[in-house]
């Protein structure tokens, strides 16, 4: 399973939310780019990057600091945050992000989703971000009522190939990762899925294994030095 530190960008800062409130943040670090550095250094292969300003707008903000991080490190990255046109994803494709997620406009603009799947493929993941199991949209400040099971078989069999299964109550929460959830989504596709939110140990990492699923997004934990990225890294992927 492979272990993707995350790093969530506000006003060009490294920043944590508690369950995705914006008004609940914590600044870890002043410049992204020197953290991606240090996971890097630690060992990991992917970064998985948010631009919260974009979620927010529904177009990238952050562009510059992404460029940055982009040139800064050799990881592989994958980015969300505000891919609500095909001219978001193609820029973000132009600065070097290997993979785009989309949130919103997989539920909203399904004509959309198909044009981003005919052109990426797989370089395309769908985040399915979950609150009581029901899927958030607009940088979760909106809960539609669609349950993310349901949106998952729709969406497979519209062609999407990866999906990102977070658990909003526990993202930033220290709370332990909700398997039961991760367990109905992988009940209902067949493609590679990514879990988000909750994790805080490495027993947390182990039971994610477990589950056989493609890897896990660490966040607040590695900033709290609940999970030492490198240990875990030195366990969970090899």
């Amino acid at each position: 399973m492979i272990i993707l530190p995350a790093i969530d960008i506000k006003g060009g800062q490294c920043v944590r939310l508690y369950q995705g409130d914006y008004a609940q943040v914590t600044t870890y670090d002043a410049e992204p780019v020197q953290v991606a550095q240090r996971w890097q250094s630690a060992g990991a292969s992917w970064l998985h990057v948010v631009d919260l300003d974009g979620a927010a707008a529904g177009h990238p903000v952050n562009v510059e600091v992404i460029r940055r991080m982009r040139a800064g490190t050799s990881l592989r990255i994958e980015l969300g945050g505000g891919m609500r046109l095909l001219a978001h994803m193609q820029q973000m494709f132009d600065l070097g992000i290997d993979r785009v997620i989309l949130g919103t406009v997989a539920l909203t603009d399904r004509a959309l989703l198909g044009e981003t799947l005919a052109r990426w493929g797989k370089r395309i993941a769908v985040g399915l971000d979950a609150r009581n199991g029901r899927v958030a949209i607009a940088g979760w400040r909106e809960t539609s009522q669609v349950q993310a099971a349901s949106l998952a078989v729709e969406l497979s069999a519209s062609g999407v190939q990866r999906f990102i299964y977070t658990d909003i109550a526990r993202d930033g929460a220290l709370k332990g990762p909700n398997l039961e959830g991760l367990r109905q989504i992988q009940q209902v596709i067949t493609c590679p899925l990514i879990a988000s939110g909750g994790v805080a140990s490495l027993d947390d990492l182990r039971s994610l294994a477990a589950l056989g699923i493609e890897g896990t997004i660490v966040g607040k934990a590695l900033y709290t030095g609940d999970v030492d990225l490198a240990k875990a890294i030195q366990e969970i992927e090899r």
